[in-house]
């Protein structure tokens, strides 16, 4: 059982354009068989033919180290044109020193390739080919964590196999193109952490399959599409950090399946949507930033799964609703920075159960009785005591009207630039990508 030479001469070539290892190919002579290497894997030829075939290679620090980094000159050989039956290409935090870019010819004729992963390589630049668009076959694209730069090419829209799509983390700009609205088998769709602009295509409420949208720390402007209420699959939904608009489409109310809702820092304005209190299954709920106004609904009390919800830095007025303090799965509440106002009616073991995960600051009516039990909590809180307020107002304190209130923060859609997105994810978006995994598991 032997390979083709050719394609043995193409793994070397390959390698030698990657690895510091100057002696891979002496070391590795027969790599699918008698002197493997973990990340490269081979599959025996068809026509019971007794001729192997590399169809995986691997290269990142889970796999290479020790055995051979990559060298700071690492870039992509046009021989892997020479690997007709590879399937997988995955090329982790490789091109790290001298500027790598994706080749227009290199792609195309793959029509083997299934997986293309090249993900944290701060050296990759340039744009994404069109010629990629000719992969047919491909079922994960995933170009996360580079500094890619220019528009998403409409020819995506041609990967009519594809099943995740992840630009997230580059310097992408441009709009979404409409024909990724096409591609029916998309499970994942990510394009976090870019600079993309304009609207959401309407055409995206034809993903069926969709289960994961995130578009957070983008330019995203307009409504979004009523169509988005036609994802019945979609668990994940995060808009945050863009210059979206209100109001947000009655068609919402039927994503069943959806567990996290995050809008947060877009100019959405008008009230809470009540139709929220319908998404049962929901697990986190950020609202905070988008010029909200009203009170929180009351309907919130049916969302039983609910473990975080964020209300922060907007212009809610009225009374915090108790029922709250009974959903049995809520460990995070930040209704920081509103105009509520009354008596706090929260219970005491909700209250000392969530701690410093309850975040009430910056409503300057919003008080707590001086109960013997709880004779603490006001300064704990960081809100007065509805006696002081009392004794404040009968002095006058607050003579010609209540003080505004000059503590919260502006939402950061003021700001031209609204969201600075890391190299890494932070906490939150290590949960999605928990949740990603689970999805492809």
């Amino acid at each position: 059982m032997v390979m083709e030479e050719e394609e043995l001469l193409g793994l070397f070539e390959v390698m030698d354009a990657l690895l510091e290892d100057p002696y891979w190919a002496q070391a590795h002579p027969k790599p699918c068989t008698d002197t493997p290497w973990p990340g490269v894997e081979c599959e025996l030829g068809s026509n019971n033919q007794q001729i192997f075939h590399v169809t995986k290679i691997h290269i990142g620090p889970d796999i290479v180290f020790p055995f051979s980094p990559c060298k700071p000159s690492a870039y992509l050989s046009h021989s892997l044109l020479k690997l007709k039956y590879i399937k997988t290409l995955s090329i982790f935090n490789c091109f790290v020193a001298s500027p790598v870019t994706l080749p227009k010819t290199l792609f195309g004729p793959f029509s083997s390739l299934e997986h293309l992963a090249l993900e944290n390589n701060p050296s990759l630049y340039g744009e994404i080919p069109t010629s990629l668009g000719g992969v047919a076959g491909l079922r994960v694209l995933s170009l996360s964590q580079n500094s890619l730069q220019g528009n998403i090419p409409s020819q995506i829209g041609g990967l009519v196999s594809l099943e995740q799509l992840d630009l997230s983390y580059n310097n992408l700009s441009g709009q979404i193109p409409k024909e990724i609205g096409g591609l029916k088998s998309m499970t994942i769709l990510d394009l976090s952490c870019n600079a993309v602009e304009g609207f959401l295509p309407c055409s995206l409420g034809k993903l069926q399959l969709l289960q994961k949208m995130d578009l957070h720390s983008n330019r995203l402007s307009e409504n979004i599409p009523p169509d988005i209420g036609n994802l019945k699959r979609l668990v994940l939904l995060d808009l945050s950090h863009n210059f979206i608009v209100g109001p947000i489409s009655e068609t919402f109310s039927s994503l069943d399946l959806l567990e996290y809702l995050l809008i947060d820092d877009n100019p959405i304005k008008g009230g809470i949507p009540q139709f929220i209190g319908k998404l049962k299954k929901l697990k986190s709920l950020s609202l905070s930033g988008c010029g909200l106004t009203g009170s929180i609904p009351y309907s919130f009390s049916s969302l039983k799964n609910l473990t975080a919800l964020s209300l922060g830095n907007n212009s809610l007025i009225g009374q915090v609703p108790p029922n709250l303090g009974s959903l049995p799965s809520l460990d995070q509440l930040n209704i920081s920075h509103n105009k509520l106002s009354g008596v706090l009616e929260l219970p005491g073991d909700f209250i000392q159960k969530l701690g410093k995960r309850l975040d009430l600051r910056g409503n300057s009516e919003l008080c707590i009785n001086d109960q013997s039990k709880k004779k603490n909590l006001s300064s704990y809180l960081e809100i007065p005591s509805c006696l002081n307020t009392r004794q404040r107002n009968d002095d006058n304190y607050f003579a010609g009207g209540p003080l505004q209130d000059l503590s919260g923060l502006k939402p950061s859609w003021y700001d031209s630039n609204p969201s600075s997105c890391s190299s890494w994810p932070n906490d939150l978006h290590v949960i999605i990508f928990t949740l990603v995994l689970n999805l492809v598991i």
